[in-house]
């Protein structure tokens, strides 16, 4: 029966609620006058009947008019039992009052009875099915823990209620003034409990609903849970939230970024608006990870126009898509260009930004990863060397007001072919900046960018997801790692601080052990690590070695000569650059030894331009090996 009321369409249910109903009313007069008269077979006069009709009737209009029939019996909480409340005590004085207009013989004290009478019989069988349907859902549901008892973790527990996912059974919180204490039904427990807590109940999961918790308390707390056999999730964030961008109920994965435990710095307006807000922006590279945020940030400060230039067809329709969802969203007015090109055509690129008339550059585009550069030396030195002198020079000769390079920590004591064409790129422009006026350049350093194609933790997922193992360089290497929002955020503050040639550096905070990185993804995931100690474990970790041109310790700075900004996570460093005549002729040597595919040559020339360049072994060039090779059997 409860079966069929449950699996009814809305409309039947209705019709069923108000059958049943009809039947109620009456059934609970009668039952008050039996109580009150002490008889199963109380007098029914033309008048009370005249008076129970009525009484029925318009109990039965004011329950449609309150909404009574409305609630949905299974989620039926506290706002729909106050109705039921309003209904009955309504419907008692609608019993009142016509039993004095048809004059019948009732007692007053039936009238109470009555309400108490009604209340039980259309109260109890509402009741009894939620109870039933709520039993029969959480039958299949997942018991879960919910690490924080303030108001998000309160709001995660009332919409989990009716989960068919998962079944909240207790609080863990830190406050000591919550302890102990029951909130909707759950107990809070202290965090002393919590291995208890997980073992009896036989739990592997904890939500954390921290609400607006600092990035230090964060990561605080997924330390201590790392340490345990448990799967940690996260609730969405307050602003999140509040903004609809996601519900309280949307669990998911623990962001890494909260084990980095930064707290985010609000960007200084002035400086972020300043190259953007009214003017023409061109974002190279746009489609990539950077590039792409970099898009959205610019275009929430309001810019006359976006222009995007992209090598990859897909990517920049993808981007291209994104933010034109944005705009619209936003009701920004602007207009989103978006150009197919390579940066490593300087007529096409001085044609973009003399007719879209463009203020403001930020090149991200470039080839960053380091093995398939060390792969590919020439492709790699044409695209992050030439194709940024070249994106340079056309800002020039279309009197672009202001030009930002994304570098990398990479550029610094590089040992690899990559972070030294970045390098060689920062001194073009250092070079550009002595040899004109018109064009500020600016370059701004940072490290590796959570969620990036080229980021590790996007890797890890994915193997603790087909059972591991996790593969790990080295057990020694670590990486300064930052969010892409940051990032983006503190590039756009840096290149509006610039004068000319400055290089700035952005604080990434503490390094991060790649291999404790790795830990702490699979305890954070419900699983142990596989070692000698635990040969019983789920994942374990390999250890695969260094790539090619990949050190173990990442700088940010070549020099000790370090400043202060008026940004606390922003500093300039003074660095050896060449003058322009000096760097031209590099370039031109570049350019032929390039055009010759002359690998060992463009090596040699990494090598002679001051950018401390740590060449480890062979650069392992693929044609450049298979032409040795060739030789060496032709001979």
């Amino acid at each position: 029966m409860i079966s069929y009321i449950l699996n009814a369409p809305r409309s039947k249910k209705r019709i069923i609620s108000v059958t049943y109903d009809l039947l109620a009313i009456p059934l609970s007069i009668y039952l008050a006058l039996s109580l009150r008269l002490d008889t199963l077979t109380p007098d029914i006069s033309i008048n009370l009947a005249y008076t129970m009709a009525t009484t029925t009737i318009a109990s039965i209009i004011i329950f449609i008019r309150i909404g009574l029939y409305r609630a949905v019996v299974r989620f039926m909480a506290e706002k729909a039992f106050t109705s039921l409340l309003i209904s009955s005590g309504l419907s008692a004085l609608i019993f009142a009052t016509s039993s004095f207009l048809f004059q019948a013989e009732v007692p007053r004290s039936t009238v109470i009875i009555y309400l108490f009478s009604l209340l039980i019989f259309i109260g109890a069988p509402r009741l009894f099915i939620r109870a039933v349907v709520s039993q029969i859902s959480k039958s299949g549901t997942e018991p879960v823990l919910i690490y924080g008892a303030g108001h998000q973790g309160i709001a995660l527990a009332n919409s989990l209620m009716n989960s068919e996912t998962f079944r909240p059974c207790a609080f863990i919180d830190d406050n000591r003034k919550k302890q102990n204490t029951v909130i909707h039904g759950l107990k809070v427990f202290p965090v002393e409990k919590l291995d208890e807590l997980l073992e009896n109940g036989k739990r592997k999961k904890v939500l954390l609903a921290l609400g607006s918790a600092s990035g230090s308390t964060r990561k605080r707390l997924l330390e201590q849970l790392a340490s345990k056999k448990v799967e940690v999730l996260t609730t969405p964030s307050v602003n999140d939230i509040v903004s609809g961008k996601a519900k309280i109920e949307e669990v998911k994965k623990v962001d890494i970024e909260d084990l980095l435990g930064r707290d985010p710095v609000p960007p200084q307006s002035d400086l972020i608006q300043k190259c953007i807000t009214d003017k023409i922006v061109a974002v190279t590279g746009a489609g990539g990870s950077i590039g792409s945020e970099i898009c959205r940030q610019v275009l929430i400060q309001k810019p006359n126009k976006v222009v995007l230039i992209e090598l990859n067809e897909f990517s920049l329709y993808s981007i291209e898509q994104e933010l034109n969802q944005l705009k619209d969203k936003q009701g920004l007015e602007l207009d989103i260009i978006s150009i197919l090109g390579s940066v490593q055509k300087e007529h096409r690129l001085k044609t973009i930004f003399e007719t879209f008339k463009v203020d403001t550059v930020y090149h991200a585009a470039a080839y960053k990863h380091v093995p398939m550069v060390e792969h590919n030396v020439v492709e790699g030195v044409r695209n992050n060397v030439f194709g940024t002198w070249y994106c340079a020079e056309a800002a020039i000769k279309a009197h672009v007001k202001n030009f930002v390079l994304i570098s990398t920590d990479k550029a610094v004591r590089p040992t690899n072919v990559m972070g030294t064409s970045k390098r060689v790129a920062e001194l073009v422009l250092q070079a550009l900046a002595q040899r004109q006026q018109d064009t500020r350049f600016t370059m701004v350093r940072f490290g590796n960018v959570l969620g990036s194609s080229g980021s590790v933790v996007p890797l890890f997922h994915r193997q603790i997801q087909r059972g591991g193992p996790i593969t790990v360089t080295h057990p020694d290497i670590i990486r300064y790692f930052m969010t892409i929002p940051e990032a983006a955020q503190l590039v756009i503050q840096a290149g509006s601080m610039g004068k000319g040639g400055d290089v700035f550096v952005l604080d990434m905070g503490e390094p991060v052990k790649i291999t404790d990185l790795a830990r702490k993804m699979i305890h954070l995931s419900g699983l142990s690590e596989k070692h000698e100690q635990n040969p019983s474990g789920d994942i374990g970790i390999e250890y695969s070695g260094l790539r090619p041109g990949e050190k173990l310790y990442e700088e940010l700075l070549v020099g000790d000569n370090v400043e202060g900004t008026s940004h606390p996570r922003i500093m300039t460093a003074n660095e050896v650059h060449l003058s322009w005549p000096e760097t031209h002729n590099l370039l031109n040597r570049l350019d032929r030894a390039c055009h010759d595919f002359q690998v060992d040559d463009v090596i040699e020339l990494l090598l002679e331009a001051p950018a401390a360049f740590n060449k480890q072994g062979e650069v392992p060039d693929w044609v450049l090996n298979q032409g040795k090779k060739n030789s060496v059997n032709s001979s």
